[in-house]
């Protein structure tokens, strides 16, 4: 320990519990006064700047009829606001909510982002907002440095859908410059069939890429995909069965096309299948048909499960000493931040059996239990092998909303997607480069770079910072899952069984409800159905709501026959899945900083059971 561990660091005795509003309000003096603090250092930051200017709005102006009328009518307009968000909001913030990913958020990010709101800041251009710019400079090292590129680069953008995209478009990109570089400066590939233009590594395309002057690289690039040039010979982009929506809309708007998209069967842990990946792969190889890239899910949206990037890794490096390579995406949305749960202070990954102790020096787990798995810790020590990240703050970061995010292993792919238009980029001014010619986005808020940035300051992307955070909502989703599998009613002689669906890798607890004996799946299907229209807005004010969870479908035409194996142990045949061929589950996102602790979960956990038997005794009778 002491090789990992030179000195001690200030934030080993970081407290979380003063970095929340809380339940109850319970910090609310400190964010009020601070607040109030921030706000008045902006009012005198205005009053001050030219203290020659006389004011342009004078005291006979505010005392006019037509002034006074306009503020009573705009009180009156934010009051409605008021009743409305209080009426129609969910309380994402107490513990009795494990619905959607949204928990109570980190009060130095509300903070931030409020006060920053009153500058306004539009990342768009250095010119516009040099505050907030720098700062989302500053959180895109932070992203490269937390998935291990070392030479990588990265941004903010409005969500994880915008990032899935941007990872498509550079691995689009990519796949196409070796048959660009052919056309325009073909002594570059000499010697090389289509084929093996095809399957040329990243690294090489941006090695040969950045062995030309300027003027033949942008002739390349301009006739690459980016152009529309040769978008049917890049092949297939394969994506587990447990997929994200936003790839589909990602295939649609990049022009991959959704019949180029390949979905790869998941094992009964709800994993990417790297067997079945393989033959996938191979199969397509023998009609020599390209693969574009392949995306690898590290909490997965419906089951907050973590695919085996190491083995998708490995795999890669097998089949590219046979002449087959693909691009790899992680699209870790969900569990990107989780990485700091490996991470030192000083940013070295924990050996695997130092793990244990070292989290415990930190705090990082109540328990003496084994909750990251060695499958698990593998996929997240494979991160710097992958060619791109999505990270998304607003989720796992604890962020306000909207704060998505994307990580690249190498700066220089920037330059395959780079657009420079010359009114928000004048390199004649000497400011430092700005992010938009190489994002997706134009306008967006430095309110967020400034929220996020806050965020990383006051914790860090380590064991001693976020993953102490992330620790603590692993522990309640164990509490949770171990709850659930002890878990059954008696509704007026009905007796009804939980049937939790899978050990979880992450936060994500997934369960059915089930009368005892029944083995009609559509009748399991309903119930469960029911219980969610009663646990969530659908029954009525969400504010009155005692349990909030979510819900989802699991199909054979998303997931094939994935689900077989849990449908199974409940006791329904195949026959009757092929019948269904689908099954409703109850989905807990268990992010609450609070139900870590034995004695808060004990005290949640009997107000949840009550819950769920009010419940499930208003739809059975």
């Amino acid at each position: 320990m002491e090789a990992i561990f030179m000195t001690e660091k200030e934030h080993t005795g970081l407290n979380l519990d003063a970095l929340f509003i809380g339940d109850k309000s319970e910090n609310a003096d400190i964010f009020k006064s601070t607040m109030n603090k921030l706000v008045n250092a902006h009012m005198g930051w205005r009053l001050n700047y030219m203290p020659q200017d006389k004011p342009l709005i004078t005291e006979s102006d505010k005392n006019s009829e037509s002034f006074q009328k306009t503020n009573e009518r705009m009180q009156s307009v934010l009051d409605e606001l008021s009743v409305r968000l209080r009426s129609n909001s969910v309380p994402w913030h107490s513990p009795r909510y494990f619905g959607h990913m949204n928990s109570e958020t980190l009060m130095p990010s509300i903070l931030a982002y409020t006060y920053a709101m009153l500058w306004n800041g539009n990342n768009v251009a250095y010119e516009s907002s040099p505050g907030t710019s720098q700062m989302e400079e500053e959180v895109g090292q932070d992203f490269a440095k937390l998935n291990g590129f070392k030479e990588g680069w990265g941004h903010i953008s409005a969500d994880g859908s915008l990032a899935n995209m941007e990872g498509l478009w550079y691995a689009r990109n990519m796949k196409s410059l070796p048959l660009a570089m052919k056309e325009i400066k073909p002594e570059l590939v000499s010697g090389k069939s289509d084929w093996e233009l095809m399957n040329m590594s990243a690294e090489e395309v941006l090695d040969l890429l950045n062995s030309t002057d300027p003027k033949t690289a942008s002739d390349i690039k301009a006739h690459s995909a980016r152009a529309g040039h040769n978008m049917d010979k890049l092949g297939k982009w394969i994506v587990p069965q447990t997929k994200h929506y936003s790839w589909m809309k990602a295939a649609d708007v990049t022009g991959v096309g959704l019949d180029n998209v390949v979905s790869c069967p998941v094992d009964e842990h709800y994993r990417l299948d790297v067997d079945a990946l393989e033959k996938i792969i191979r199969d397509l190889a023998k009609d020599h048909t390209p693969i574009l890239g392949v995306v690898a899910v590290v909490g997965s949206t419906e089951e907050g499960q973590i695919d085996p990037v190491d083995k998708v890794v490995a795999l890669r490096d097998k089949l590219q000493k046979e002449g087959i390579y693909f691009y790899l995406h992680v699209d870790a949305a969900y569990g990107s931040y989780a990485r700091s749960l490996f991470l030192d202070e000083d940013n070295n990954f924990i050996p695997y059996e130092d793990l244990k102790e070292v989290h415990q020096k930190y705090g990082v787990f109540q328990e003496d239990k084994e909750y990251i798995s060695k499958e698990v810790y593998n996929a997240y020590k494979a991160f710097p092998e992958a060619q791109s990240i999505t990270v998304d703050p607003h989720k796992m970061g604890y962020v306000p909303y909207a704060a998505g995010g994307i990580a690249i292993r190498h700066k220089d792919m920037r330059d395959i997607i780079g657009y420079f238009p010359v009114y928000v980029y004048d390199k004649r001014s000497g400011a430092p480069a700005t992010l938009t010619p190489y994002i997706l986005e134009g306008s967006k808020a430095g309110a967020t770079a400034a929220a996020v940035w806050t965020a990383h300051r006051i914790m860090p992307l380590n064991v001693s910072g976020y993953g102490k955070l992330i620790g603590r909502s692993i522990e309640a989703a164990n509490r949770y899952y171990e709850f659930l599998k002890n878990l059954h009613f008696n509704i007026n002689g009905t007796e009804v069984e939980v049937n939790p669906l899978t050990q979880p890798d992450f936060n994500m607890v997934d369960w059915t409800f089930n009368i005892k004996g029944n083995t009609d799946l559509a009748k399991m299907n309903d119930l469960n159905l029911k219980f969610y229209q009663k646990a969530s807005f659908v029954g009525g004010p969400v504010y009155n709501n005692d349990f909030i969870t979510s819900h989802t479908d699991f199909a054979t035409d998303g997931y094939g026959n994935s689900p077989v194996p849990y449908v199974k142990s409940l006791g329904f045949s195949e026959d009757e899945w092929n019948k269904v061929q689908t099954v409703g589950i109850l989905r807990a996102c268990v992010l609450t900083p609070f139900l870590y602790d034995r004695d808060n979960f004990e005290s949640y956990a009997d107000k949840i059971k009550k819950a769920m038997e009010e419940k499930l005794t208003a739809i059975l009778g």
